[in-house]
């Protein structure tokens, strides 16, 4: 029998203190009153029972004290979170329900109406009648392997997989970010990230809660509330669609607001960008503003964080994802199977997931098996620096492009297009081609009024001056805006789609 859940171990340790543990609309919330509302209802989901043995039940809730009370009723009394989103249209919310086996969804009064479709197969419950309802005795103690979360997998290359995440997984998790980045009490976390995705909800919320520090929930993203904000906590994470908007609005602000605003800023000791590699021309504007570039990290649904850039300023490296944290175990192993310093990342360690729920045939072809270590194939493209430091070249399935014989990084030719003055977002992927293999294209969101700056043959002149001729695109498509996910990558499927 596995130990007990270090998840909750650190949640019920804190359970009696007076100490803010959320900031939100409703004003603060401490320890004490989260952990009694939790019980609540962990005590109204068991209905007399012992366990929920590991069932799935879905959150819609909205983010602040009555998410985190309902989240960690949920593990309390023994089942595991399935966390839905507002943004998800009903057909994608039935499938992830339906994959999960969701016998119970509890949604907040507001967002009810979004999943009374699920009805009548499911029973919906009220969030906010839930933290009221008699407080019973809660018998059940999940462990260290039981399931804690399942997360469903971005979709940017195929259909979403259910990611089963243990209480150990979260656990380590929170350990090893909350060592990595010097978390402590006095810190507050200032949370706009979507909770229905590891950085949201593992990365950012459970690491602050881990160290005992205190999260200040804004309700979402909106650019000028978040730079208020910010003289108001310690710690700020964001994706790079964030820190681009973040800049937008900036741009926008007349003189006095923008010096309240890099004043308020200078105030984190910690601004961290994740999801997808932060432009450098954005890191830069961090440096520039605040004096250090932004932490950036490895992380993915199957395995947290892996890897992270140093906390001393000094230390980081832009472009780089850096070295691996304490318990992760990393090869780079080349086409032919060797190891090497280019190729795909795999990754071991106690904060790897466990399996795709339900899925033996993924979950077999996500991992290797080498002298009793299991190792999860990422996915992803690195190259490793003589120094151990590991800088992404992409998505092995959408970001490394085969051309003429040659393999590309995607992410280096939008990094060169990004330097020009007109271009506000761009996107580089491969179509299918008969000469080529693969026709390197370029989907350029251009700079309002700058859009005659960014034809095929401007670009193109543009990037010959920057790259090897290989590796310039072939075509630029100008785009009103790129299909995004929640957390602001873009879904380049979708792209080759609408091109092809």
């Amino acid at each position: 029998m596995s130990a007990p859940s270090p998840l909750l171990a650190r949640w019920l340790a804190r359970a009696s203190e007076a100490r803010p543990l959320v900031l939100d609309t409703r004003g603060a919330t401490s320890w004490h009153d989260a952990g009694d509302a939790a019980d609540r209802v962990a005590s109204a989901l068991l209905e007399g029972r012992s366990s929920l043995e590991g069932e799935r039940v879905a959150l819609l809730v909205s983010p602040g004290a009555t998410f985190v009370a309902c989240f960690f009723g949920v593990l309390r009394a023994g089942g595991c979170v399935v966390v839905l989103s507002p943004l998800h249209p009903p057909p994608e919310a039935a499938y992830f329900c339906a994959d999960a086996g969701v016998r119970t969804v509890v949604a907040s009064p507001e967002l009810r109406e979004r999943v009374t479709f699920l009805a009548p197969e499911r029973r919906i419950l009220d969030a906010e009648a839930l933290l009221v309802a008699p407080r019973g005795r809660v018998a059940a103690e999940p462990r260290a392997g039981d399931p804690a979360l399942q997360l469903y997998t971005s979709g940017t290359t195929g259909k979403p997989k259910g990611a089963v995440i243990t209480h150990a997984n979260l656990g380590t998790q929170q350990e090893l970010v909350g060592e990595a980045w010097d978390w402590h009490e006095g810190d507050v976390l200032l949370h706009t990230l979507p909770l229905h995705h590891l950085h949201g909800l593992g990365i950012a919320f459970l690491t602050a809660l881990g160290a005992g520090a205190a999260t200040r929930f804004l309700g979402g993203f909106e650019a000028r509330a978040t730079w208020e904000a910010m003289a108001r906590a310690t710690v700020f994470m964001g994706v790079p669609t964030v820190h681009a908007k973040l800049f937008a609005a900036f741009d926008e602000a007349d003189a006095a607001t923008r010096a309240r605003w890099t004043a308020a800023a200078r105030t984190l000791r910690l601004v961290t960008s994740g999801s997808a590699a932060l432009p450098v021309t954005l890191g830069e504007r961090w440096r520039a503003l605040t004096g250090a570039y932004p932490l950036e990290r490895f992380g993915m649904t199957e395995i947290g964080v892996g890897m992270s850039n140093p906390l001393a300023p000094e230390k980081r490296r832009p472009g780089s994802v850096g070295l691996p944290l304490r318990t992760v175990r990393t090869r780079v192993v080349g086409d032919d199977g060797s190891d090497g310093d280019t190729g795909e990342l795999w990754i071991a360690g106690p904060s790897v997931f466990a399996a795709y729920h339900e899925r033996p045939e993924a979950t077999r072809d996500a991992f290797v098996t080498l002298d009793g270590e299991r190792w999860f194939k990422t996915g992803d493209t690195v190259a490793r620096e003589p120094d151990g430091y590991v800088k992404i070249l992409g998505r092995t399935s959408v970001d490394i492009l085969k051309s003429g014989g040659y393999k590309l990084s995607a992410l280096e030719i939008e990094e060169t297009l990004r330097e020009h003055a007109a271009v506000a977002e761009v996107a580089v992927v491969g179509l299918p081609d008969a000469t080529w293999g693969e026709r390197v294209v370029a989907c350029v969101v251009a700079r309002a009024g700058r859009e005659g700056e960014c034809g095929t043959e401007s670009l193109r002149a543009f990037a010959k001056e920057r790259l090897a001729s290989y590796k310039v695109p072939k075509q630029v498509f100008l785009m009103q805006e790129l299909p995004r996910n929640a957390v602001g990558k873009v879904i380049k499927p979708e792209l080759v789609k609408k091109l092809g």
